[in-house]
Formats: C-alpha cells, sequence, structure tokens
C-alpha cells in the first residue's frame, strides 16, 4: 500500500517559475545609525560564548553583544585564517589577531572580551568544561565552514564541511547535556535549506503547513533541498537540532539567513584595529561584496549564468542586531526549535549587479555558472517574526554602497585579482564549461580582459 504526503507548497523539484519579482515584507530606514541604537527590546544583559567569535559574522557579532552590555566570550580555532593560507588569498582588509582585537575593543568600550582557542569539532572535553565554567545564558553558533564554493572544490574541503559542521553542532548538543548548563544555543543557518527554486508562495519560517493522508492537517518542518554540501550540513544541523529538542529538551533557536553584505558596523569602526574581515575571492566572497569589490577597481562584475538566481540578502549590522533578538527571546524548555528567516529582502543577482554598475560605471559581464543550480528562480520569504520583535531591516542602499567601497579603495593594493573568478566548480561539466576562465588574466584599475570573463 502506497501513501502520499501532500504539501500545500509544491516540492522544489516541481517548482515552475513566475515572472513576478519576490519581495520580503519589510521597512526601509532611514539612516546608517538609526541600526547603530541600543537593543530592541530591553532584555536583561545576558552571559554569551559565541562559537566561531572570530569569523565574518562572528567578529561583529561579538563586538555588539559587548556594546550592548552582555558579558561575552569569543571561542575560535582559527580554521578560516588557517583556509586564507591554504587559498593563498587574505581578507582584503587586514585583520588582527584576536588578541589584538580584544585588547583594542577594552581600551575603546572599557569593556572587556575573552578569547578562548578551541576547536568545537576537535576538543569536546574542553568544549564541555568551558561551558561549565561559564554557566552561560546562550551560546550562539557560527563555528562552521560557511562558503558553498569551498565545500565543493575537492573532496577534501567536501569531507571538512560535513565532518567540521555536523560533527561540531553534535558536539555542541552533548556538551550541553554533559555539562548540565540550560544554556539556549542559537545557530546561523542558511536560506539555503529551503532550496532555490520556485516554490510559487511565500517561504514560511522553518515549518510548513501539510496535509496528510486522509485529510490529516499537520505542521512539519520545512522539505530540505540543499543546493551544495555546505548547504546539506546546515540541513543535517536542522534535524540534530529538531531530535536533541525533542529527547533532551534543549532549547534551541535555528536562524535561517540570507547572503550578507557590508563590512563595517557602528562597533568595528571605532578603531582600525577592530576592523571586520572583507572576503572578495572566488570562494568566500558573498556576491554583493565582490561586485562591490569589482565596482570599486573597474573590474567588470562576475555574473554567473543569467543572473537570474533571487537571493536574500541582509546587511552585517542587521546579522549582530538578529542574533541578539533570538538571545533575548529564547524558546521555553520543551518548545519546539524556534526558527526565523533571517533576512531583509530579495532580489535577483542581476538587479543587484545592476545597482553596482549603475554606480560605479563598470559593466556587468555574463560568466558560465560554476554551480549546479537553476538559471532563474523566484524567492518569495517571510521574515515577520524578526520584524515583529523591533528589527527595522536595512535595505540595499547606494549610501552604505559607498561605505563598503571607500574600505575597498583603501585596501585594493592588497587585493590579488587571481583570485577573482571562480575557482571551485560543482561538478565536471561544470568545470569543462569554465575552462575558458583565465584568472591571471584579470586586471584592477581598468577593464579586465574579454577573454577571461567571456561567456
Amino acid at each position: 500500500m502506497k501513501f502520499y504526503l501532500f504539501l500545500t507548497l509544491p516540492l522544489t523539484a516541481a517548482f515552475t517559475v513566475p515572472t513576478t519579482k519576490s519581495v520580503v515584507h519589510t521597512s526601509k530606514p532611514s539612516t546608517f545609525a538609526l541600526h547603530a541604537e541600543s537593543a530592541v527590546n530591553g532584555a536583561d544583559k545576558k552571559k554569551v560564548i559565541v562559537l566561531g567569535g572570530d569569523g565574518f559574522c562572528g567578529w561583529p557579532t561579538s563586538l555588539y553583544l559587548s556594546d550592548q552590555g552582555h558579558d561575552v566570550v569569543i571561542v575560535d580555532n582559527l580554521s578560516r585564517r588557517n583556509i586564507d593560507t591554504e587559498l593563498g588569498c587574505d581578507s582584503l582588509t587586514p585583520i588582527q589577531s584576536p588578541d589584538v582585537r580584544v585588547q583594542a575593543w577594552k581600551e575603546v568600550s572599557g569593556k572587556e572580551m575573552k578569547f578562548v582557542n578551541l576547536d568545537v569539532y576537535k576538543e569536546y572535553d574542553l568544549l564541555v568544561q568551558l561551558i561549565k565554567d561559564e554557566q552561560p545564558d546562550s551560546i550562539v553558533h557560527f563555528a562552521e565552514q560557511r562558503a558553498a564554493p569551498y565545500s565543493m572544490k575537492t573532496s577534501k574541503t567536501k569531507r571538512y564541511t560535513v565532518d567540521n559542521n555536523v560533527g561540531g553542532s553534535n558536539n555542541l548538543c552533548c556538551a550541553v547535556i554533559d555539562s548540565e548548563v540550560d544554556a539556549h544555543i542559537v545557530h546561523l543557518g542558511t536560506m539555503g535549506v529551503y532550496g532555490y527554486g520556485t516554490s510559487g508562495g511565500e517561504i514560511p519560517e522553518g515549518y510548513i503547513d501539510v496535509i496528510l493522508p486522509g485529510g490529516r492537517e499537520s505542521n512539519i518542518l520545512h522539505p530540505a533541498y540543499p543546493g551544495s554540501v555546505y548547504h546539506a550540513t546546515k540541513c543535517l544541523d536542522a534535524l540534530l537540532w529538531q531530535f536533541y529538542q525533542k529527547n533532551d529538551n534543549l532549547r534551541i533557536t535555528d536562524l535561517h539567513q540570507g547572503i550578507v553584505w557590508g563590512t563595517n558596523t557602528p562597533q568595528t569602526i571605532k578603531d582600525e584595529r577592530l576592523i571586520n574581515r572583507f572576503d572578495y575571492d572566488g570562494d568566500y566572497g558573498t556576491v554583493l561584496n565582490r561586485f562591490l569589490m569589482q565596482g570599486a577597481m573597474g573590474v567588470p562584475l562576475t555574473v554567473y549564468g543569467t543572473g537570474g538566481q533571487t537571493r536574500a540578502f541582509i546587511h552585517i549590522t542587521d546579522t549582530a542586531r538578529c542574533i541578539e533578538i533570538a538571545i533575548n527571546n529564547p524558546p521555553k524548555a520543551g518548545e519546539r526549535v524556534e526558527i526565523f528567516n533571517q533576512v531583509a529582502e530579495t532580489r535577483r543577482v542581476r538587479d543587484v549587479a545592476k545597482l553596482v554598475a549603475d554606480q560605479t560605471g563598470v559593466e556587468m559581464n555574463l560568466l558560465p555558472n560554476p554551480r549546479q543550480e537553476a538559471a532563474e528562480n523566484e524567492l518569495d520569504v517571510s521574515n515577520r517574526k524578526f520584524c515583529s520583535l523591533g528589527l527595522d531591516p536595512i535595505t540595499l542602499d547606494e549610501a552604505l554602497f559607498n561605505e563598503v567601497t571607500e574600505v575597498v579603495q583603501k585596501y585594493k593594493h592588497r587585493c590579488d585579482p587571481t583570485k577573482i573568478l571562480p575557482a571551485s566548480f560543482w561538478n565536471k561539466k561544470r568545470a569543462e564549461e569554465c575552462a575558458s576562465l583565465d584568472p591571471n588574466s584579470v586586471k584592477i584599475n581598468g577593464a579586465a580582459s574579454k577573454e577571461a570573463v567571456k561567456a
């Protein structure tokens, strides 16, 4: 006998592409300063461990939480810095060591943060002891390999991404249980768990209403449809959260975040030593930051495929603010995993590229797509939970584009133009299609070679 599950939204494999533009329900703030204000709801200050607190999202989030008065402990194994060495490509901005960063923050703010060099995946006993010693109210989990292209680069990077990300998340749950500390886990996930197809409707926040055989109504975790090994690890994370909440009553919030753009926050601009990292390469550079960097340097924008992929975006400042909102609004013991869509808006990649091209005067060039994905998709996303809790999201804004462009202009001498074009490919077919790209022909401060970026 066969049983069928009927969803109120079709599965991604059956998606069709409507012509209307996807939007997220947000309001646009008037100035950047608006988002530098105090915490949203004035909740009690907390002890917070930030795993992966040295990274692109983790560092500005740690500073923001400390600035709001929370007691912050940064944990990081510095693996992202090691990957810089592996790839031969540093951050465009000169980032200081964790010790220098923490000391600079103390000098600027008068507030102390502790840094602990610890590997969440490999050093389980130390993780358990740290949680026992610190007795955190919340543990923010950024400690995962975060780049989809890097996760698809080789068999080695695929295996590393799965081992590190899934093993680390499982270790965290076990460590909270073994430490007997009722810490609320806040995990930075990705919108990619839903897949980048066209749903035919708005993607809800984590859970979806379905009709089961026999006409029974239910509300279940949204079907997963990952587009890379990295995204697959986030889907596996989501199942781990569901299990440990059900089995051990862990309090967990999973944040499905969009693509992060921007560099500085109101905290990182206080001192040169606090500057955030800026990735511009084909593996780690997020798409809008890549475009802004290319525009500032006179390099034609590297748009993959048709540029018809619709993506969700969020500014780095809002990433930090959303983390605090989640920390201040934990689920109660026994409640199911809380899921937020951490996004400000959705845009097509080619439309984002046009915004940058119009501002900088560079041209857009379509490259063969290194990714195995649909050429076009819509993306309509709910972000009502964060908005209802006081978030007024930053949307794509030319004034903020200028801020990133100024950073690029200041540090462009640190750019290695050979790292700009894609260097990781989803499969052999994609690699063959991109074989004509010549990274050595990309030049800054002028037009790149047409042969380097031809479709």
